[in-house]
């Protein structure tokens, strides 16, 4: 099996991001059904938040070995969902036959730098009427150090989402959330500059900025965010 290791250590530093991963988990939801599987899991703090229980399967697909023996560790110890299982390993390592109802990809394709090859290979993975489902860091003039750091190759808007999904798949949702995290991000690049947010900082965005964010993302259209979800489905 492939290894690909992540030279990012931001993973349990926004593992405390719980009304984060709630937020963006309520938007994805309807969507994420049957057969799963998670690109890039990490260390599953993210799989709790969108596994709820009805769905068949769950696999979580990644290709840093001591992410992987987290992973291991955490299934193990029944710290993850009952029908959770893992694969060290990239979407190429996966069987020729299989196949999934919904493919997600939680702040993985900004770390890859042929992102339409591996959203085109991961569409060959979905059955027909499955969604293949995508979250990343938006607006390039927003890239900074920190991005670099954590092995970001850009940052995402709408008009470059959009095209990077194959076009056997329909585009079924595209929007922006955590209009006021925009705002915030655009203070930290002019004032700020700092390059590594501190877990107190975490604390702060998570349960002051996000709760509102909540309410100003529905007040401008989902139009504003730093952060870009993109949805699309098999016909």
């Amino acid at each position: 099996m492939s290894e690909v290791p992540y030279i990012g250590n931001e993973l349990h530093l926004f593992q405390h991001a719980s009304n984060w991963k709630q937020y963006y988990s309520k938007n994805l939801k309807p969507f994420i059904k049957g057969d799963v599987l998670e690109v890039g899991a990490g260390i599953g703090s993210t799989t709790t938040y969108l596994y709820d229980g009805s769905q068949r399967s769950w696999l979580c697909l990644e290709p840093d070995s001591s992410l992987f023996k987290e992973l291991e560790t955490k299934i193990e110890n029944k710290e993850l969902p009952g029908r959770c299982t893992c694969i060290k390993g990239i979407v190429s390592d996966l069987k020729s036959d299989q196949k999934f109802d919904t493919i997600l990809y939680i702040d993985v394709i900004e770390h890859i730098e042929d992102d339409k090859a591996e959203l085109r290979q991961a569409a060959e993975k979905l059955n027909k009427g499955g969604h293949l489902i995508v979250l990343v860091p938006a607006h390039q003039s927003l890239f900074s150090k920190f991005d670099t750091a954590i092995g970001h190759f850009r940052r995402y808007n709408k008009k470059t989402l959009a095209p990077t999904a194959p076009a056997s798949l329909q585009l079924k949702k595209i929007r922006y959330l955590d209009s006021m995290g925009l705002l915030a991000s655009l203070a930290n690049k002019y004032f700020l500059k700092q390059d590594y947010p501190t877990l107190d900082q975490i604390h702060l965005w998570n349960n002051l900025i996000i709760p509102v964010s909540r309410v100003t993302d529905i007040l401008t259209y989902y139009n504003l965010g730093k952060t870009l979800i993109g949805i699309w489905q098999k016909s």
